[in-house]
């Protein structure tokens, strides 16, 4: 069943992100970091820094690339919003746009909770700080890795036309890898907060999918339903 293969990738991803977690806390930490923070990690984390060292133009690339998967998750979200309006019912809502806003529920509550419990500072004092800020994960990195990836997997559900949904998937997994890469070589943030949002969005997107999947398996007339009523692009096919 495919809710159970996504349902043991989760685990995985869940259970690497935790190594990746006692390891920082608990490995090779000295202090590397602004104003003496100290570091897990720390020399595979310092020599991937200085490798790069600090980029501020990647550093707004991939703060304009958040502002686009803020921007798609308000989209799915309106689209939620009418379909509530509409058919005067949550539970009339399909049920992936209610799993997808309890994805972004989650992300925002991991967001909050690792900026309480900080487990890394980022390798500079950004400009608007005057002390070293929360690093583990990155949660840019797992805002746009959420964000896009699960729009890439509803993307058949929402948008008409086979080539148009390709061309979406494109640009979705385009914004996710130059987010990736270009958030690690700005250095604002260190290698494993890099991984450890990569991770913990592997886990996030698997856990969606399972849901999904289950969804419609208790519910086979769910996936059957006419996905006219759903589209929200359009291309028109050639005569």
């Amino acid at each position: 069943m495919k809710e159970k293969g996504s349902f043991i990738a989760a685990g995985v991803s869940g259970l690497a992100a935790v190594v990746l977690i006692t390891l920082i806390r608990f490995i090779d930490v000295a202090s590397i970091g602004p104003e003496g923070t100290s570091i897990g990690m720390s020399h595979l984390n310092q020599f991937v820094f200085q490798l790069f060292g600090v980029n501020v133009i990647w550093y707004h690339i991939t703060g304009f690339l958040g502002i686009v998967a803020i921007l798609t998750a308000f989209l799915f979200a309106l689209l939620g919003f009418v379909q509530l309006v509409k058919r005067r019912s949550v539970l009339k809502v399909d049920g992936e746009l209610l799993t997808l806003g309890g994805l972004y529920i989650f992300v925002m509550a991991l967001y909050v909770l690792f900026e309480i419990v900080n487990l890394n500072y980022r390798p500079i004092i950004m400009p608007d700080s005057i002390h070293p800020e929360a690093s583990f994960p990155s949660s840019h990195t797992m805002l746009v890795c959420v964000v896009m990836g699960s729009a890439m997997i509803l993307m058949n559900r929402y948008v008409k036309g086979e080539m148009l949904c390709k061309m979406l998937r494109v640009v979705c997994a385009v914004v996710i890898g130059v987010t990736v890469i270009g958030r690690l070589i700005s250095g604002v943030h260190w290698f494993t907060d890099i991984v450890g949002g990569i991770l913990i969005s592997i886990c996030l997107l698997s856990l969606f999918v399972g849901v999904i999947h289950a969804d419609r398996n208790m519910d086979p007339a769910r996936s059957n339903q006419n996905p006219q009523g759903r589209v929200i692009f359009h291309v028109p096919s050639k005569a």
